[in-house]
């Protein structure tokens, strides 16, 4: 073949656009750089690597603060769907999936959130979250398969998380929510992603090259997680499931969540310890309830009712009483 014979790059010998083959273009993604002076890392003393690490790490906020007015879109247009009954879903692969599946797991006893409100998909399945499962990445159809399983509607939410912002299951589940209707959102790691460009919310934090060029478990996922933190603590905050900085809602499943639930019954209310563990006892441990007890001497019934009626938002509840 001449080079007149070479088919444009990126092109089949037909003309026909070519498919981009895996790794193709990963050098230009910034997460997959390499930092001046990286390669001799390994020859410097323990403490002075901690401290270049510990320097490159404090280099994070910044870059989520970039992009803080995204993140508040987001949680304002998740909240939303969340009103309307929908679900906050996350999905991704590797790391990126693993945080998924940890922020979803820490929000019903954190925030009361019944199982299955929030939900993390990870490639590979559940067996990912412990063990690698390599090549689960690239599977575009188990993400389509296990939204379809979810039965997404319209008032859900799905998360897309990528360091590369590239990567095949988070962006067939993004591309698939967003074709049902539901809204998106993309976390990622490099600017003008294509997983940004798939999802309706764009929150794409530069985190730059890695201590180790390409493991984007350091910074990204650093990243990734105070992101994930915002969405669901702030997402929460706006559906009424704190009241101030107390965690009202939380289930108090184990001695040290039992103990919580009590300061907080005190910190909300500045009632003694036998009136608040009087007021719990009265109504089954729910933190609500029992503080609507406390501050406007209603029945256990009729706490239940009053937050029932403003949609479980404490601080409403209390204002229709007077407090």
């Amino acid at each position: 073949m001449t080079d007149t014979d070479t088919p444009n790059e990126g092109r089949d010998a037909a003309g026909q656009e070519r498919p981009a083959e895996p790794g193709r273009d990963l050098a230009a993604l910034a997460t997959e750089g390499r930092r001046p002076g990286g390669a001799g890392i390994d020859l410097l003393g323990t403490l002075e690597l901690a401290r270049l690490m510990n320097a490159e790490d404090r280099t994070v906020p910044d870059a989520v603060a970039a992009v803080l007015p995204a993140v508040a879109a987001a949680v304002d247009a998740i909240a939303a769907r969340m009103e309307r009954g929908g679900r906050l879903v996350y999905a991704g692969a590797g790391t990126a999936g693993r945080l998924g599946v940890l922020d979803a797991g820490e929000c019903p006893p954190t925030f009361g959130t019944a199982p299955g409100r929030v939900v993390g998909l990870i490639a590979g399945g559940p067996g990912a979250v412990t063990a690698a499962v390599e090549g689960a990445e690239d599977d575009r159809a188990a993400a389509v398969a296990e939204l379809d399983a979810l039965g997404l509607t319209e008032a859900d939410t799905v998360v897309g998380v990528s360091a590369s912002g590239r990567t095949p299951y988070a962006l067939a589940a993004v591309e698939h929510a967003r074709a049902l209707g539901a809204l998106t959102v993309a976390l990622a790691g490099n600017p003008g992603s294509p997983l940004g460009d798939a999802a309706e919310h764009r929150i794409e934090v530069a985190t730059g090259p890695e201590l180790l060029a390409g493991s984007t478990r350091l910074k990204a996922g650093t990243a990734q997680k105070l992101v994930l933190n915002m969405i669901s603590t702030l997402t929460m905050v706006r559906l009424g499931r704190t009241y101030g900085d107390l965690m009202v809602d939380l289930r108090a499943g184990n001695d040290k969540l039992r103990a919580r639930a009590r300061r907080i019954t005190a910190l909300a209310t500045d009632a003694e310890l036998p009136d608040v563990d009087a007021a719990l006892a009265a109504t089954g441990g729910r933190v609500k309830d029992a503080i609507l007890l406390l501050l406007t001497g209603t029945d256990p019934a009729g706490a239940a009712e009053a937050l029932a009626r403003n949609g479980g938002r404490l601080r409403n509840a209390l204002a229709e009483n007077g407090s």
